[in-house]
């Protein structure tokens, strides 16, 4: 199940890599998140962190306003190994699904989506954390790991959880818009640790619809995770339930093989019906053909599969990130 731990996470690999530093590990963050939810809870103060990350989940519907349709240049950049479109090998059964890195949905031009939204004061959060220091920030990072080494560490088994995973980058306007910055994921499980850390950093420097995050733009940025499970082949393109389901298209066009996938809350926020998302998924992949003719397109198959998602904002990432300098700062104290 996804968390606002892997959240928190995600904004400290992308954090550090932009400060050249060194971030926590999923383990570390998991055990201070969690230390820091109690500390609310004991102070009457945890419902206010958690509202303010569940805003991000609410607001998620606001993220791909752009059509979707025009998805196919960027997919086809991520997943092609043959032809226009992007390549999806049809597995036998679920277990064995693999695909490569993939993109969610097209956005407005990179030029429009990290201009409009993205203020030019976005950097003053970040000096709260004493990033802009450079005199500090080594001693600093060094306190907060030799702090975090001694943290509680997970079971074995809680380590190696493995997931096929998305991980998105959104920016959130003065106005309180939300516009895609960075989408990416993959359909073969990973090791949450690093699957979440490479991801995480893909899909802010590597997604080709966008310029890469600049550390600017951390302070208006929110972060969603997801995590997919259940795949299960379609006995029809069809057999899916909206609100539940990711679609994973595949088919055959002018010769060469095409795919495509929408993650579930896709079609619901699009206000989709199944037909018209398997007609929008076909589109994105790269087919040209009429509406009407979508069911005669050949060989076209369909996994359905679900996801478990979870957000935060940079506030969250901020307070958290802040009490645990305080911590690191009174433990040295009383060294």
């Amino acid at each position: 199940m996804a968390t606002i731990a892997h959240c928190l996470f995600c904004f400290d690999v992308l954090s550090a890599s932009l400060e050249r530093r060194q971030h926590l590990s999923l383990p570390q963050v998991q055990d201070l998140w969690s230390r820091f939810q109690s500390r609310l809870e004991k102070s009457g103060q945890r419902g206010l962190a958690v509202d303010e990350a569940n805003d991000e989940e609410e607001d998620q519907d606001i993220e791909d306003s752009a059509d979707p349709l025009s998805d196919s240049d960027h997919d086809n950049e991520e997943l092609s190994s043959e032809g226009e479109g992007p390549a999806v090998e049809t597995a036998a059964a679920p277990s064995t699904l693999r695909l490569p890195t993939i993109s969610r949905l097209q956005a407005p031009s990179p030029a429009s989506a990290s201009t409009s939204s993205i203020p030019s004061s976005a950097s003053a959060s970040s000096s709260q954390f004493g990033f802009e220091d450079n005199s500090s920030k080594a001693s600093s990072t060094t306190s907060i790991f030799s702090f975090a080494r001694r943290s509680k560490q997970p079971s074995p088994a809680r380590r190696e959880e493995q997931y096929p995973l998305f991980v998105t980058w959104n920016t959130i306007s003065s106005r309180g818009h939300k516009s895609l910055r960075g989408c990416i994921g993959t359909f073969e499980a990973q090791d949450l640790a690093t699957g979440l850390e490479n991801y995480a950093l893909t899909a802010a420097f590597d997604d080709t619809r966008f310029s890469p995050i600049r550390s600017a733009e951390l302070s208006t940025l929110a972060n969603h995770v997801t995590l997919l499970h259940t795949f299960t082949p379609c006995a029809h393109p069809l057999d899916w339930s909206l609100g539940t389901h990711g679609l994973r298209i595949s088919f055959t066009y002018h010769g060469r093989r095409y795919g495509a996938t929408y993650l579930p809350d896709v079609a619901v926020e699009q206000e989709w019906s199944k037909e018209e998302t398997v007609i929008s998924l076909m589109r994105k992949a790269g087919w040209t053909g009429r509406s009407r003719d979508w069911s005669a397109v050949a060989d076209l198959k369909a996994v359905r599969y679900e996801g478990n998602g979870e957000g935060c904002r940079w506030s969250t990432y901020r307070d958290w990130r802040e009490w645990v300098d305080n911590l690191v700062t009174e433990g040295v104290k009383r060294s």
